[in-house]
């Protein structure tokens, strides 16, 4: 079989690379009953509790049904709870639980160990430049979004 035009295919690459890393930091959160998709949202509040979901959607890069699906399961766990916002009774306030914070703390360390292992061979300039170089790609691709 021939090279395919995917193979130069940055986007493609970057997709493949994406599901490609987050399968074994899936397994390491599977024991905590945690996904990543799950522990991005509970850093999120635990950086900045009482947010709204509508500026915790823009922090995760959420739309608001992943959002609220998310928020319901991890409610259900006892990880968030949600408090009427009293200048709008239609919004929520969206705050960590104990259980959450412990969560966090005990997964926070497990993903950096994944990155350290992720992003070995890779020296800190590599990093940094790679790091650039993706935001540049969110920025672009957001402002071809509008």
């Amino acid at each position: 079989m021939g090279r395919s035009i995917l193979d130069d295919s940055l986007g493609y690459q970057l997709g493949v690379t994406y599901r490609k890393m987050l399968h074994p930091l899936m397994q390491r959160f599977k024991p905590y009953d945690l996904t990543p998709e799950q522990f991005t949202v509970l850093v999120r509040l635990y950086e900045e509790d009482g947010i709204n979901q509508k500026e915790l959607a823009l922090r995760t890069s959420r739309d608001q049904p992943t959002l609220t699906r998310i928020l319901d399961l991890l409610e259900r766990k006892g990880m968030v709870r949600k408090e009427t916002d009293p200048s709008d009774r239609r919004a929520f306030l969206l705050y960590v639980t104990e259980e959450g914070q412990k969560i966090t703390e005990i997964l926070t360390p497990i993903e950096q160990q994944y990155n350290r292992e992720l992003f070995a061979g890779m020296n800190r300039e590599d990093i940094e430049k790679f790091r650039q170089s993706l935001e540049l790609l969110l920025e672009n691709a957001e402002r071809l979004s509008e």
